[in-house]
């Protein structure tokens, strides 16, 4: 926190945070005030450096003054989808160990549920708004912010700050351990001149990506502040609202996904006009077509269109598009000190230029590890390096080409989707002996998860039913939108593992035929 509130303190008077629903503005002293003050009532009701509370809100003011303060206190946030159902909530506080929980009103009922199953005392849940029973957010900004402890022992490489969730290359959500260290240094990277250069008092930031996931924490939420930004929050996408932010605050600069490029390209609302003070747009956490961004590009007369590239293991961003020479066909060159190699997949020898291979990459904002999984780390980063899980070359300037995904994941509009989760989850059901998930390839969602069912013998179970139970358990981008297959036997190896490659050249064959 040192490192941003000598900032905050300069930048004064300068708008940081405006509620895009509202139109209520904090000011960065007045930022800094309310960080101390809920800081220090934090402190006083027994959070200490290395204690983890679980964030489960949407995007708000309240999200980023309550995470810094926890931050500014030496805790560690593990932020969580707002959409999680009460066992996938449960399942998230357990596993990281959350002395507390932060609700929102939106929130408060799965969180609720989710705190009884974890065994977390009702006076440890705290809402941001009002609900009855709940220890209510306005009640800490009461606070004097005299017991906010400014002394604190700091190591940045080895105190943890952020415990996102990923399911890295294969498996169930695993807690990705980022120290102070790795998202100062994301962040710094993140603003340096070629790759976002925001200007205080100048650049305006809508955060329309999700402030859980790893991406809008560091490089809106985080970068954005450190430079003296306005920053304007927006619960969940709606076409209306994010042109009417748009517009209304003359958004500089955009940081969004594939399906919000979608839209930008093709839906009826967006104009030129409503768009004119965007100097550039930023997308990441899914690839994104070359065709998608021209037809922005011609449609909107924005100058800069360009992709980025990283990971949740990697604070999260390796590399992007420089302002000068960008390009639409690669994820860009690697941001400053990252290395990246390319390896042979079964030697994990380093390849030439021009040589497809796995993706690895080393530099400060690789994580520590995976939480209470040294078999998952030891995979995962070997020597430093941390292995992607995707495919990729390099070209003769160094840009990063990805072509493929070895992961098992499913991106979900970006976000990532477990196919082990939710295969673990089916099989629950009384009536299904086997199952697997594949992502089904999708225009606007880029994936859709896709099951394939093996009944059990003599019993039944329909489609729609099936549908039904997963959708009761998990949040919305698990359901199974790409439909439910049955089949006699689940291709394997002889090893035991599922051949999701089979079942998805099946589906695009089927598709093609």
């Amino acid at each position: 926190m040192e490192h941003l509130f000598d900032d905050f303190g300069r930048y004064g008077q300068l708008t940081a945070l405006i509620d895009g629903t509202t139109g209520r503005k904090l000011t960065y002293t007045e930022l800094q005030s309310a960080i101390v003050r809920v800081g220090s009532a934090l402190w006083r009701l027994g959070m200490r450096k290395g204690d983890v509370v679980t964030l489960f809100s949407e995007n708000k003011p309240e999200f980023l003054i309550i995470y810094l303060s926890f931050a500014a206190i030496g805790a560690v946030i593990s932020c969580v989808s707002p959409t999680y159902k009460p066992g996938e909530l449960a399942y998230a506080l357990t596993h990281a160990k959350a002395k507390m929980l932060v609700a929102s009103t939106a929130t408060i009922e799965v969180a609720k549920q989710a705190a009884i199953d974890a065994k977390l005392n009702q006076q440890d849940v705290i809402v941001l708004g009002e609900a009855a029973g709940f220890r209510p957010y306005s009640a800490l900004l009461q606070d004097d912010g005299k017991c906010f402890p400014e002394n604190l022992d700091w190591d940045p490489r080895e105190d943890l700050v952020a415990l996102p969730f990923s399911s890295g290359t294969t498996g169930l959500p695993k807690g990705v351990m980022l120290s102070h260290y790795n998202l100062v240094a994301n962040v710094e990277q993140t603003r340096t001149q070629d790759v976002m250069n925001y200007a205080a008092g100048e650049d305006v930031l809508i955060g329309v990506l999700p402030w859980f996931h790893i991406y809008g924490q560091t490089c809106i939420a985080l970068a954005g502040l450190k430079s003296g930004v306005s920053l304007v929050s927006m619960p969940q996408f709606s076409p209306e609202l994010f042109v009417k932010i748009v517009k209304d605050y003359k958004v500089t600069k955009l940081h969004i996904a594939p399906p919000t490029m979608l839209f930008l390209a093709q839906h009826p609302l967006v104009n030129g006009d409503d768009f004119s003070s965007v100097q550039f747009i930023v997308t990441g956490a899914a690839p994104c077509g070359a065709n998608t961004m021209t037809e922005i590009r011609n449609r909107l007369d924005i100058p800069q269109i360009r992709q980025s590239y990283g990971l949740t293991e990697s604070s999260p961003i390796t590399h992007n598009n420089p302002s000068k020479n960008y390009r639409y066909d690669t994820v860009g060159l690697a941001v400053p000190n990252t290395e990246f190699k390319v390896v042979e997949l079964t030697t994990g020898e380093s390849l030439e230029r021009g040589s497809e291979g796995e993706v690895c990459v080393r530099g400060p904002q690789v994580m520590k590890g995976y939480l209470g999984n040294e078999k998952a780390t030891r995979e995962t980063i070997k020597d430093g390096w941390l292995l992607t899980g995707d495919l990729g070359f390099a070209d003769d300037d160094g840009h990063l080409i990805i072509t493929d995904r070895m992961k098992e994941l499913i991106k979900y509009k970006g976000i990532q989707v477990a196919p082990a989760e939710l295969e673990s989850l089916l099989v629950t059901h009384p009536a299904v002996a086997d199952s697997a998930v594949i992502g089904a390839p999708d225009e606007r969602a880029g994936e859709l998860p896709r099951a394939y069912v093996v009944l059990k013998p003599n019993l039944h179970v329909s489609e729609d039913e099936l549908q039904k139970f997963i959708a009761e358990r998990v949040a919305p981008h698990k359901q199974l939108q790409g439909g439910i297959e049955f089949r006699k036997e689940i291709p394997k190896s002889a090893a035991g593992k599922i051949l999701r490659r089979i079942l998805k050249d099946e589906l695009l064959a089927n598709k093609t035929g």
